[in-house]
């Protein structure tokens, strides 16, 4: 991929005018197409830069493009910046996308409807839980089945939410630390994400990518022992927490590098359609969880968190804080599931519910005995009824549906359209990781080279979600 730089930058104009630059770089040559009579135009390849450099010295300008990224320390994953600066100052910040794309939504539409879960989990593969559950409601909501989800389902739903929150926020903090050179944040950070993924593993069988959130309920009860470990890592976690205010809040250093860096007010927020932690540190509470309920938020209790400033420091005072309020829901949810022990995790309708009546085996490597003696010699109709579900899948009756939650990047939104069928005729996200790297010129342009690192970070994209 190439950048290219055009000679009215020497005239003293600050934005590159497409009217002044070659339609096609690749057949048009220095001094041919529009826009020649008024400048040089360079195809920059990575190779010539030295002729870039040379012309730039007769000019009298210092106005360079800078490749930054696609490379995990500094541009927070595969990320591509292009940076045109002037010295150290950036003048014009541009994204470059594209370097994970998986074509997810696509292969959806040749997959029945539950197994498009085990697609749209890995696209933000810090929250996969908020892509399930958004898609989930998406095809509940269009078989009209959404009041006869179990009220244990539920309970685990926003249990399995509030504590990936957690740990995303944890690889915000942990990654934004190491890219600023805050190494010891970095190492506790990951301390407390690997506690909450023991946990995920316990619960779902993975550590990443669990497909435990289906259309009508979840795949599999809490396991024996389930919520002990939720309640240890509750324990520990209201321990540890308070390192990362006692490390961050008032570091002069730590703070000397997110105070006033990557500012956007609420007026932009709202044009670039940004949400979660950027948006609420403008002070608006916008919150799914609580403008929006779904999954039973409503009866928590928990609040929104804001902050004042909205710069670097305020996005992450946001995330130390809603950590705090998971953990109030999380124990919340312990209570509930305390007292509904025993009851159903997936709707009742067999016609709907997959795997059908599913037990997991003792080694959680597949189906237990009992299940396989029931379908295998036993029932005949349990049989076929299994093998029909699970190979062809149940129809959704036509229409389309969007369900949005609040992920830890912000608002999450799944558009499912069926045609009837027993796959999704189209499944489109609104990713936030997508929608909030829009703001990234509007952060970086006018500060230095090392704040677009801070601002970056500060908006905590993940680009498995952004190229989908």
């Amino acid at each position: 991929m190439s950048a290219t730089t055009t000679g009215p930058f020497a005239e003293g104009k600050a934005q590159f005018d497409p009217a002044e630059a070659v339609e096609d770089p690749f057949q048009a040559g220095p001094g041919e197409g529009p826009g020649a009579a008024e400048g040089h135009v360079y195809t920059v390849t990575g190779q010539d830069w030295d002729t870039i450099a040379d012309d730039q010295a007769e000019r009298g300008d210092e106005r360079i493009v800078v490749n930054m990224g696609p490379q995990h320390p500094s541009t927070h994953g595969v990320l591509r910046l292009i940076l045109e600066m002037e010295g150290e100052s950036v003048t014009e910040a541009r994204c470059g996308i594209g370097y994970l794309h998986t074509g997810i939504e696509k292969n959806m539409e040749f997959r029945s409807w539950t197994q498009g879960v085990t697609f749209c989990t890995r696209m933000d593969y810090l929250s996969p839980f908020s892509q399930e559950t958004s898609y989930c409601l998406g095809v509940e909501r269009l078989l009209d089945i959404e009041d006869q989800i179990p009220e244990r389902a539920s309970v685990i739903r926003v249990m399995m939410l509030e504590l990936n929150r957690i740990s995303s926020h944890l690889v915000c903090l942990a990654t934004g630390g190491m890219e600023i050179g805050a190494l010891t944040v970095m190492t506790i950070g990951f301390r407390e994400r690997e506690m909450v993924l023991d946990v995920f593993e316990a619960i779902t069988g993975l550590r990443m990518n669990h497909a435990y959130i289906r259309p009508g309920g979840v795949a599999q009860d809490l396991p024996q022992g389930g919520l002990a470990k939720v309640k240890d890592l509750v324990a520990w976690m209201r321990k540890h927490l308070p390192e990362y205010a006692a490390f961050c809040n008032e570091n002069p250093i730590f703070k000397g590098r997110l105070v006033g860096v990557g500012e956007l007010d609420l007026a932009g927020c709202l044009a670039l359609g940004v949400t979660g932690p950027p948006l609420r540190a403008t002070g608006y509470d916008w919150d799914l969880r609580k403008k929006q309920p779904y999954c039973g938020y409503e009866t928590y209790d928990f609040d929104v968190q804001t902050w004042d400033t909205p710069d670097a420091y305020g996005r992450f005072r946001i995330r130390v804080n809603e950590m705090w309020e998971s953990l109030k829901i999380v124990e919340q949810c312990v209570e509930r599931l305390e007292r509904t022990e025993g009851q159903p995790v997936m709707v009742a309708d067999n016609k709907i519910a997959w795997p059908a009546q599913l037990a997991v085996g003792s080694d959680g490597m597949g189906n237990s005995n009992e299940h396989i003696r029931h379908i295998m010699g036993q029932s005949m109709e349990a049989l076929i009824h299994h093998f029909k579900l699970v190979t062809e899948g149940f129809r959704v009756p036509p229409g389309q549906a969007y369900v949005p939650v609040e992920s830890p990047r912000g608002e999450l939104g799944a558009h499912v359209v069926s045609d009837g069928g027993t796959r999704p005729f189209r499944a489109h996200f609104r990713d936030p990781s997508f929608s909030n790297l829009q703001a990234m010129p509007a952060l970086c342009e006018g500060s230095m080279v090392s704040d677009v690192v801070v601002a970056v970070a500060s908006l905590d994209p993940v680009m498995g979600g952004v190229d989908r």
